[in-house]
């Protein structure tokens, strides 16, 4: 059964609610999946990857960060710039957060976490502070630390917030300044080279080896940090690109070959 545009509302003021799907299957095995960076629940093919999911007997739950730059009613693209502006690591954790209280309230206790791009080092830091039963990681960044440097970091300090463009809506999309402030209140807690140690759970690393937005080099770098006895599989995918095939709008009826196959290693993960 899949229930669509479900929202968990807000629930103090300066929260905003979170606009989400589920793939409501019969098995007890639940994937939330956390997209990235100028992402969305509905961009490109992730429907049809909820889809292959729910097809194989997982329930699937895909939902927006809530100052993505989406809105409940206008969830594509980013009609709320002033949101965005607004974002930074410590929401987007309390996000994921409130999801994963939501699927156990619902009676899933066997909770994976997939995250693309940015949400891949969400996800990691989740697993790290939630009960887990795995993480996977797809084209994902290594390290939060990925702000302006030099003399444009100094501007942005100086002008309090600066914008990165977004080449297809042609939006100049705002970051304010308060994003690496609260990166810096919380170094310790967003430090993955030293914390992914300590992580309890199997975790699966995915990565194009052409990735020319993430390089493969992440991958590897993840693999490092971990560095214990927990089960971690490392899938190299040839080729390739940061979103393993896909695009916006993806107007087929079937995953791309890429995509599909980093989905069938993904299942074969979480099931055995």
């Amino acid at each position: 059964m899949k229930l669509k545009s479900q929202i968990l509302p807000a629930t103090f003021q300066g929260q905003k609610p979170i606009l989400f799907d589920l793939y409501h299957g019969n098995s007890q095995n639940l994937v939330i999946f956390c997209h990235g960076y100028k992402g969305y629940k509905d961009w490109g093919a992730w429907h049809l990857v909820a889809d292959y999911f729910y097809e194989h007997g997982i329930s699937f739950l895909k939902f927006n960060f809530s100052h993505n730059g989406g809105t409940v009613n206008q969830p594509i693209d980013f009609p709320d710039l002033d949101a965005f502006a607004e974002n930074n690591y410590s929401i987007e954790m309390e996000d994921l957060s409130r999801v994963i209280e939501y699927s156990n309230e619902n009676g899933y206790q066997n909770i994976h976490l997939i995250g693309h791009s940015r949400g891949g080092a969400i996800v990691l830091q989740a697993a790290l502070e939630q009960k887990i039963q795995s993480v996977t990681t797809w084209n994902a960044v290594h390290s939060f630390d990925r702000f302006p440097k030099g003399e444009k970091f100094e501007k942005w300090k100086k002008n309090g917030v600066f914008t990165v463009l977004n080449g297809r809506t042609k939006q100049e999309m705002p970051h304010n300044f308060q994003f690496f402030e609260d990166y810096q209140r919380n170094l310790k807690r967003f430090s993955l080279h030293n914390n992914l140690s300590l992580l309890q759970c199997p975790l699966l690393i995915c990565h194009a080896e052409l990735d020319p937005a993430v390089s493969v080099q992440s991958a590897y770098k993840i693999e490092r940090f971990v560095n214990n006895s927990i089960l971690v599989e490392k899938f190299i995918l040839s080729g390739s690109d940061h979103v393993f095939g896909s695009k916006h709008p993806w107007e087929q009826s079937s995953l791309p070959s890429d995509l599909e196959i980093i989905c069938r290693k993904t299942i074969e993960f979480i099931n055995q």
